[in-house]
């Protein structure tokens, strides 16, 4: 079993940044790519940003490109979502996941084996 915890959430301006982290602890040789997924109220969770296990491939949503950034430390088991240039629609509720897809960079909620419980990211206008 790999855990999950999030940390790094809070309420900021519209236009600041935050680095959210997620420290993983247990069977972390067991953990591939590792993403951020992110879920408002009343919409679904979607897609923010995935990471290989060796940091060589990323993925961005559309949505967050150019704004937000994820990064690793495997020596630390920690994943980072740096996110500058913060909106209102980015607020929800963000959370970290782990993957066993080695071969790939999952960007679909249902290939990641390993979930956090997440922490809030409110935006004010």
């Amino acid at each position: 079993q790999v855990q999950l915890v999030e940390s790094g959430g809070g309420l900021v301006q519209a236009g600041d940044s935050l680095r959210l982290s997620c420290a993983a602890s247990g069977r972390t040789f067991s953990t591939g790519p590792m993403g951020w997924f992110r879920q408002a109220p009343g919409k679904e969770r979607e897609f923010v940003a995935a990471i290989s296990q060796n940091s060589g491939i990323t993925n961005h949503a559309d949505s967050v490109n150019g704004r937000f950034t994820i990064s690793r430390d495997n020596v630390k088991n920690t994943v980072y979502l740096q996110m500058n240039n913060l909106k209102p629609e980015d607020t929800a509720v963000y959370y970290c996941a782990a993957s066993r897809m080695f071969w790939k960079v999952p960007m679909s909620s249902g290939e990641y084996d390993y979930w956090g419980q997440g922490t809030q990211v409110t935006v004010s206008s």
